[in-house]
């Protein structure tokens, strides 16, 4: 075949679409594109909506000053002491209630009652409780960590495949080491979906912890700029509590991917 007759072949193909991978793609930087060229013209003015390049332009001053990593920092640090406590409370009583009926009848009922209540509706008592300083801000998102730790880790101990069990007690393990072996492995994927869960509410309740007269942190930084109508310093803090849910979430997949290494999946990693 010669060379011309290959170019005319290969220009008699039809176009075809971007692949999904790509395409995904598309609406977020038309979206982007959009809003840049309705802050040029003056469609968004400033005081609505910053412009993407103010916003990237605050972003890279912020954190060439140090202020942002350093507000960073500090709610890192609240949200690491909340989840620390969640995990505690939340597995302790998880186990309680899975491995006993006894455990059940005494735990399940209040943590069922407490559940319903709006973790948000908790910050006045907390407040009074508490004070305004640090410790409501960490209790909010303990609290709210707990009940999804609690209640997936509970959900997987129940539902561990009572063969196995009967299996194992069949090759003689009793006791704690029936529990380490068999049913803790068997509850880990139940586990891990609560810990993603319980990791983006806590931001999320980051974000409202962080409005009671915090003195650092990503919500110091959202009420000052409020209070001067910088929004592109919000839009900043915005785009940073969004990053720090998708890293969390990313960090517990990863996790759960090593730790489930040894369970087969329907779906090609």
């Amino acid at each position: 075949m010669s060379l011309a007759t290959t170019y005319r072949i290969s220009e008699a193909r039809p176009w075809r679409w971007p692949s999904l991978s790509r395409a995904r793609w598309l609406s977020p930087v038309a979206l982007l594109l959009l809003w840049e060229l309705g802050a040029r013209i003056g469609v968004i003015p400033p005081r609505i909506l910053a412009a993407p390049s103010t916003v990237l332009e605050t972003f890279w001053s912020l954190t060439a000053s140090g202020e942002l990593p350093r507000n960073l920092a500090v709610s890192l640090a609240r949200a690491g002491a909340g989840l620390s406590i969640a995990l505690v409370v939340a597995v302790t009583l998880g186990l309680v209630s899975g491995l006993s009926r006894w455990g059940e009848t005494l735990v399940d009922p209040v943590m069922q009652i407490n559940r319903t209540i709006p973790v948000l509706a908790l910050t006045p008592l907390f407040i009074v409780w508490f004070g305004i300083g640090e410790t409501p801000k960490i209790a909010l998102i303990a609290v709210s960590a707990t009940f999804p730790l609690y209640l997936n880790l509970f959900s997987g101990i129940r539902g561990v495949d009572v063969r196995l069990v009967e299996a194992a007690r069949s090759f003689g393990l009793r006791g704690w080491s029936l529990v380490r072996e068999v049913i803790l492995p068997g509850a880990l994927p139940s586990f891990f979906v609560g810990l993603r869960y319980a990791l983006g509410v806590s931001v999320l309740v980051l974000v409202i912890s962080e409005q009671i007269n915090a003195q650092a942190g990503l919500g110091y930084l959202v009420n000052n700029a409020r209070d001067f109508m910088r929004t592109d310093i919000i839009v900043v803090c915005l785009v940073v509590y969004a990053l720090l849910g998708l890293g969390a979430d990313t960090l517990v997949r990863t996790l759960e991917r090593k730790a489930l290494a040894w369970r087969p999946s329907l779906v090609e990693q």
